[in-house]
């Protein structure tokens, strides 16, 4: 790759002097276009979303702006602040407490849609679930929480 600017060129973004695209649309385009949610969604999925999936998804960034100082990941990142760290220092401090046991719900649950999206359950989803109740969990990933009985906020 002798071209820099070849560098820079990804599926999602292609960045040259003067000119930023994010998945072939430009970036003047979208600014005050897209919302935040909406944005997100482009990036991650190469497609604008519909309204539902747009709804879906500033739902799920709404839901999940704080959980309170006794969520593991926030208690480490305010210790890393009593302890001298900046931001970027307690932020990774946040992001490395998640994993399967706190803050792994989203990608069990990405998983599992995934595996009834390829077995092609959509039309029999209500029997796919009460399945994955009796065999797994009575708990689907990503839906309720053990702090908050009987319904999560």
């Amino acid at each position: 790759m002798s071209d820099v600017a070849e560098w820079w060129q990804t599926s999602i973004i292609n960045m040259e002097p003067g000119r930023i695209s994010i998945r072939g649309e430009e970036i003047e385009e979208l600014i005050g276009n897209l919302s935040f949610a909406e944005m997100i969604w482009l990036m991650i999925c190469g497609t604008k979303p519909d309204s539902g999936q747009a709804r879906l998804l500033e739902a799920a960034l709404v839901a999940s702006v704080d959980h309170g100082p006794q969520a593991p990941s926030i208690a480490a990142a305010r210790m890393a602040v009593t302890c001298g760290l900046g931001l970027n220092g307690a932020m990774g401090t946040a992001v490395h407490m998640l994993d399967d046991v706190h803050g792994g719900a989203g990608e069990q649950l990405v998983d599992w849609l995934h595996h009834l999206v390829d077995s092609g359950v959509e039309d029999n989803l209500d029997t796919e679930i009460s399945a994955y109740q009796a065999k797994v969990n009575s708990f689907i990933p990503g839906f309720g929480h053990r702090f908050h009985k009987p319904v999560d906020p």
